[in-house]
């Protein structure tokens, strides 16, 4: 586990990517890097991010690693776990594919693969997220959070 000083006290840390949103144009890029680390391919569909617009706004979204996580609580096969640097991962070998993580995820971050039948969500690219490296304007960035912020 990672832990810091916050508050007088050490805390578990968790790495999350964060947007400034007056830096967001929507182009994409940051869906387009995901999409290619992840399948090897461009399409933003494919990418483990949305970006949402809402009126002259855009708000790319990821998996928040958050603190109470309901997909790791729900998930009785163990195949969503925190490593190491408290990321939230998920074990293929060990999901079954059920579907419930994916229900229990209060901002849809998690989603079944549809060619491997397995859940899938971001894991900030094994600690270098594509998405924050490629971003053109810098919208996007790692940032670490301490104790229960967040969700």
């Amino acid at each position: 586990m990672t832990f810091g000083f916050v508050n007088g006290g050490f805390k578990k840390l968790r790495t999350v990517i964060h947007c400034n949103f007056d830096l967001c144009t929507g182009c994409a890029i940051c869906q387009m890097a995901c999409a290619q680390v992840k399948t090897g391919g461009t399409n933003p569909r494919s990418a483990l991010l949305e970006i949402k617009k809402e009126g002259l706004i855009y708000r790319p979204e990821v998996c928040a690693q958050c603190q109470n996580a309901f997909c790791l609580q729900v998930c009785s096969f163990e195949a969503i776990y925190r490593n190491d640097e408290n990321r939230l991962l998920i074990d293929a070998a060990k999901c079954t594919g059920c579907g419930l993580c994916v229900e229990a995820c209060q901002i849809n971050m998690v989603s079944l693969d549809q060619r491997y039948k397995k859940a899938i969500k971001c894991d900030l690219c094994g600690g270098n997220p594509a998405c924050v490296e490629f971003c053109p304007t810098g919208a996007l960035e790692k940032i670490t959070l301490g104790g229960n912020a967040g969700a």
